[in-house]
């Protein structure tokens, strides 16, 4: 199994199966909404639990490291340390599957071998998938924008309310738009903040690919907004050492 390396640290810490662990390092790698698309489909084949899926949409849904460290990273300022972000978004995953585990009641996830032989697909349908995917992807981004542009001509905030406003609709624009209207260690906060959070983009194409009725898209936007609080908590307590 490609999650066996990782078998030692993701067993113990989060209590996964191995289906399980290959969610969560799919969603950390991949970002959004790679980990909430493998969460549902591995659900709606059986290979984990509910139980085990509705913890995993609460902590395997992130931006990739590949956007982290090649947009996120050009947009802060040099005199910020992008080592403070990236433990700022990553340490708060520890907390909030803590949290999930419980309100979930998972207690340790068992791999559910041998999979179903309903989970085997033609190239066909994997590649029209994929494209489905990509498609509702791209037109998210774009009525986003466009509500971004329309943010971005609005004359009654202030150049800070109006970046912060962005971040909250979309981070691509968001980040882009707080680097430039704010500078020194608010700026790293901003950027932390709305970057944990995902923007409403991100949570938009988050539900288009959760197809099974028991994930709720309303639970993985608290979630979401809890993990922010704790990244901005983890930011500011680090900034401060």
């Amino acid at each position: 199994m490609l999650t066996a390396p990782f078998r030692p640290l993701l067993k113990p810490v989060f209590k996964l199966s191995g289906e399980g662990s290959y969610v969560l390092i799919s969603g950390l790698l991949c970002g959004y909404p790679m980990g909430a698309k493998t969460c549902s489909e591995f659900l709606d084949h059986g290979r984990i639990s509910l139980k085990e899926a509705r913890y995993l949409l609460a902590i395997s849904n992130h931006p990739s490291p590949m956007f982290l460290l090649g947009y996120v990273a050009t947009n802060l300022s040099p005199a910020l340390s992008m080592t403070t972000v990236l433990l700022s978004l990553y340490l708060p995953i520890l907390p909030v599957a803590w949290a999930a585990r419980g309100l979930y009641g998972v207690q340790e996830a068992k791999d559910k071998t041998p999979f179903p032989k309903s989970t085997k697909s033609s190239f066909d349908t994997v590649m029209m998938s994929s494209f489905e995917v990509m498609v509702r992807i791209g037109g998210y981004i774009m009525l986003f924008s466009i509500l971004a542009a329309f943010i971005q001509k609005m004359p009654w905030f202030s150049p800070f309310w109006k970046a912060l406003l962005l971040g909250i609709v979309e981070i691509t624009t968001g980040i882009q738009a707080v680097s430039k209207a704010v500078s020194g260690p608010l700026q790293g906060l901003c950027l932390t903040m709305i970057t944990a959070f995902g923007g409403l983009s991100g949570i938009s194409q988050t539900k288009s690919v959760l197809k099974n009725a028991g994930l709720s898209v309303r639970h993985y936007l608290l979630w979401k907004l809890f993990h922010a609080i704790l990244s901005v908590g983890c930011f500011l307590a680090l900034s401060a050492a």
